[in-house]
């Protein structure tokens, strides 16, 4: 809790971790441990070893925090619980050592998941080269599951954004037969995209989020614009249909006003949950053993989380991501975000008997 403190009062935003990753390896040293910098950029890591061979078991946490304008300035906030999950992290790891038999514990502390990279690059990084099991956490809001309670599986989904550039043909107002206006075609356009049709049976969304196509007067047809659009779907499977019926819809809709559009995904897509269901049985078991049967929360969903490329990446990998309730309100990604700091503990507990149950 006091570690969760500290670490709230130093917020840093993807990459830049570096107060976040010193403060770390800090703690790292007082437990004895050797702190390798450097992961993915600012990561951290550092083994715990046991006495016997066995299985290498990574245990990470996210460490940046979230870009907000507060009255006007810019301002970085942890809004999404990496502080605490950083300090979940380092007190399992303090109640690990000298525990540890078969194996080895690999702590990790992940920069820049918020930008969608911070995984990715750790994983080129060779973060996953010794690693056979990986376990992650993520406080959640009181809508997802109570205070004081765990899931033992987080079904996030998969998520990402596409940037649509719009090029038609500049006109007078008097003259719109004479241009192609980007305008008309971010309208066509975002209702093609209402009209998409995926399994109901599955969840998915996809919403335009953004249109700038402002001109430089109000009698001119504008020939250049943007659309920004937020896409999630519950499995792999479902967002790989949804992308592609969604690039033919507003291709097809801009082509009929006679505008061109360039669709990219800047931050890529972020897979959704894959888990090993016989893991995450044993997972909920433990929860129960653990914290009691009354602790056991329902799966919850929703969000994305760059924890799973690392399952995409590594097939063989075994993943489990267990979900902490703290009472987080409003929500995530909400600068008022507050939460039960106190039940941080139970989310330590599990990771703890979690790990000893492989390598204990």
């Amino acid at each position: 809790v006091a570690m969760r403190t500290d670490l709230h009062q130093i917020p840093e935003l993807g990459f830049n971790e570096h107060k976040t990753s010193d403060y770390v390896a800090a703690k790292l040293k007082e437990m004895g441990l050797e702190p390798i910098r450097g992961i993915g950029g600012t990561g951290v890591v550092a083994y715990i070893d046991g006495t016997e061979p066995g299985p290498t078991v990574m245990l990470r946490a996210d460490m940046d925090a979230l870009p907000f304008v507060i009255d006007g300035k810019d301002a970085c906030i942890h809004a999404c619980g990496h502080d605490s999950h950083t300090a979940m992290v380092l007190a399992t790891a303090a109640k690990l050592i000298g525990h540890v038999k078969k194996g080895r514990v690999k702590l990790f502390f992940q920069p820049a998941e918020e930008t969608l990279f911070g995984a990715l690059k750790s994983y080129d990084d060779g973060v996953l080269d010794d690693v056979d099991y990986a376990f992650g956490a993520h406080v959640r809001p009181i809508q997802d599951i109570p205070d004081g309670t765990v899931c033992a599986a987080v079904r996030h989904t998969s998520s990402t954004f596409c940037i649509v550039e719009l090029k038609g043909k500049v006109a007078h107002g008097s003259r719109p037969h004479l241009g192609a206006s980007v305008v008309e075609a971010a309208v066509l356009a975002t209702n093609a995209v209402n009209s998409i049709w995926v399994n109901p049976n599955k969840a998915w969304s996809a919403k335009v989020t953004s249109i700038d196509c402002a001109s430089t007067a109000t009698n001119i047809i504008p020939d250049k614009g943007k659309m920004i659009l937020d896409i999630r779907a519950q499995d792999n499977e479902t967002m790989n249909e949804l992308l592609e019926k969604l690039k033919t819809a507003i291709t097809n809709a801009c082509a009929c006003v006679n505008v061109t559009c360039e669709i990219t995904f800047p931050g890529g897509v972020i897979p959704a949950a894959v888990y090993d269901e016989d893991l995450v049985d044993q997972v909920r078991k433990t929860i129960g053993v653990v914290l009691g049967e009354d602790k056991v929360a329902k799966d919850c969903g929703g969000g994305g989380e760059d924890f799973h490329y690392f399952k995409q990446k590594k097939p063989e990998l075994h993943a489990a991501y267990i979900g902490v309730g703290t009472g987080v309100t409003p929500g995530l990604h909400d600068p008022r975000m507050t939460m039960n700091p106190e039940s941080l503990r139970n989310g330590v507990k599990v990771l703890e008997r979690l790990i000893l149950n492989v390598v204990g």
